[in-house]
C-alpha cells in the first residue's frame, strides 16, 4: 500500500486550518485517513504547528512519502527529511 503524509483542511472561509495526516494516496484528500500525526493552524501566530514526533518519525521509518508542503513543515519543526528530487 502506497501512503502518503499530507495535509487534510478544515475550517471554514477564510479561517483554514489543517490535520497532518497519513493517508492511502490513491484516495481523495476528503476521504478516510490511516493515521492524524499532527496540526498546523497558519491564521495563528503562535502555537500553529502541533506534531507527535514519535508518531512521524514512526511514519517516516516505514517509508511514507511526505508531500513537498508537510516537508516543509517538518523541516521548520527540525525534523529533517533528505531531499530525493
Amino acid at each position: 500500500m502506497s501512503t502518503t503524509m499530507r495535509l487534510k483542511r478544515f475550517g471554514t472561509k477564510k479561517r483554514p486550518y489543517y490535520r497532518v495526516v497519513v493517508q492511502d494516496n490513491r484516495l481523495a484528500t476528503s476521504s478516510k485517513t490511516i493515521d492524524e500525526v499532527g496540526t498546523y493552524h497558519p491564521i495563528e501566530e503562535k502555537d500553529q504547528v502541533q506534531l507527535n514526533v514519535e508518531k512521524v518519525k514512526d511514519w517516516l521509518r516505514k517509508g511514507v512519502v511526505v508531500s513537498p508542503t508537510v516537508k516543509q513543515i517538518l523541516n521548520s519543526q527540525g525534523i529533517a527529511i533528505s531531499r530525493k528530487d
